[in-house]
C-alpha cells in the first residue's frame, strides 16, 4: 500500500540530514522539517522548536488520519517531541481547530528553543497567530551575528526581537528594537532575559515610521494636515552601524503605509537615513510576487535619489530547510553596504 505523505516526510527528513547535524552542532534545535509548497504537500509545514513539533496547514485542514501519520513518523524520527496541530486554512490564517484538554495544555505551554546558541521563548498557541520565531529568517539572524560585534543595531518591525537579541548575544555595543505592539516587545524582553547578554537591549513601543523619522533627524510632527497624531515616544536623532528592516506585507497607520509590493521606498529611505555612512542596511521582502531583480533595482534607485548610493550588495538566502524549486525563495533578504 502506498503512503505518499509518509514517503514525502521521509524524503524531506533525509534531504536535511546534513543540515540538521550542522545545526545541532551549532546549538540549534529550531528548524523546518517539511516545507510542503516545494516538497509535495502545498500548504503543509512542519517545524521543530525545541521539544515542540508544530504542524500547520494553510490551504485545507488535515484529516485526523494525516495528523496521526505525521505523529507516528516523527515519533520514530525525532522521539520525545510534543506535536501541536494548527489548522490555519481559514481567512487571515486564523487557527480554526479545537484541541483536547491535554493538547491545549501542550499548545499553551511556554517552551524554549535554541538557535545558534541563542534561547527564544516559544508557544504553539498564544494571542497572536504566527510563531514567535520565524525560522526562514535564521540566515538573516546568522548574518547579523557576524556583523554585530562592537556595533550599534536598529531592529525595525522587530516583532519578538529575535534579530536584536541575537545581535546583543553576539557582542553588539548597542541594540534598539522598535515595534508597534507592546505584546510583541514583551516576548522580546523575555527572550532577552533567557540569555546572558553583555548589554541590555532597548525596547521601544512605537510606530516604525515615527521612530525612523526621529532617528534620521527628520522629526515627527504631532499635527499632520490639521490632525493630531497618536502619541509616540520622543527619540533623539542618531544613526546606527546596522539597520535591520523586516516589514509586514501591508499595514496602514496614521504615520504611514507599509506596502511591500507598490512602495517599499517609503520605508527604505528613512531606514537608509538611520544608517551611518559606511554602515549596513539589511532589507527583507516576504512577498513571493516581488521579483528579486526588480526589487533590488527599486532599492538602488531610491538610494541614489537619497544621495546615498549603494556601495555593496549581498543576497542572503534562506537555509536548506526552506528549499526553493526555482532558486527564487519568497523571502528576499539583501545586505546593502551604504
Amino acid at each position: 500500500m502506498s503512503h505518499p505523505l509518509h514517503d514525502r516526510l521521509a524524503a524531506a527528513f533525509t534531504a536535511r540530514s546534513g543540515l540538521l547535524a550542522r545545526l545541532h552542532d551549532e546549538a540549534t534545535d529550531a528548524y523546518r522539517l517539511f516545507h510542503g509548497s516545494v516538497e509535495g504537500e502545498p500548504g503543509l509545514t512542519v517545524d521543530r522548536y525545541g521539544d515542540l513539533l508544530l504542524v500547520q496547514s494553510f490551504h485545507q485542514p488535515l484529516a485526523a488520519a494525516q495528523v496521526d501519520e505525521l505523529a507516528a513518523f516523527y515519533a520514530a524520527a525525532l522521539p520525545g517531541l510534543d506535536l501541536v496541530y494548527n489548522d490555519r486554512s481559514q481567512p487571515n490564517s486564523r487557527i480554526a481547530n479545537t484541541l483536547s484538554a491535554e493538547a491545549t495544555e501542550a499548545a499553551k505551554k511556554p517552551r524554549v528553543a535554541q538557535e545558534l546558541g541563542v534561547r527564544y521563548r516559544i508557544q504553539a498557541r498564544h494571542a497572536g497567530q504566527d510563531p514567535w520565531l520565524f525560522l526562514d529568517l535564521r540566515a538573516g539572524r546568522r548574518r547579523v551575528m557576524r556583523e554585530a560585534p562592537g556595533k550599534s543595531l536598529l531592529n525595525l518591525f522587530a516583532y519578538t526581537c529575535g534579530v536584536g537579541v541575537a545581535a546583543a548575544k553576539a557582542g553588539a555595543a548597542f541594540v534598539v528594537n522598535v515595534d508597534f505592539a507592546e505584546s510583541n516587545l514583551d516576548v522580546g524582553k523575555e527572550n532577552a532575559r533567557l540569555n546572558e547578554l553583555p548589554i541590555r537591549p532597548r525596547f521601544i513601543n512605537c510606530d516604525a515610521f515615527a521612530a525612523m523619522r526621529q532617528f534620521a533627524g527628520l522629526g515627527q510632527p504631532t499635527m499632520v494636515r490639521g490632525k493630531r497624531m497618536p502619541t509616540f515616544p520622543k527619540l533623539e536623532a542618531r544613526q546606527f552601524d546596522i539597520v535591520f528592516l523586516d516589514p509586514p506585507r501591508y499595514a496602514k497607520s496614521p504615520f504611514g503605509v507599509v506596502d511591500l509590493v507598490n512602495d517599499y521606498s517609503a520605508l527604505f529611505k528613512p531606514a537608509l537615513l538611520c544608517t551611518a555612512e559606511g554602515g549596513t542596511l539589511i532589507c527583507c521582502n516576504n512577498v513571493a510576487a516581488v521579483a528579486h531583480d526588480a526589487w533590488l533595482d527599486q532599492l538602488e534607485r531610491s538610494a541614489r535619489k537619497a544621495g546615498r548610493p549603494l556601495r555593496t550588495v549581498e543576497w542572503i538566502a534562506p537555509e536548506e530547510d526552506f528549499p526553493s524549486s526555482d532558486g527564487q525563495p519568497p523571502l528576499k533578504m539583501v545586505l546593502l553596504g551604504v
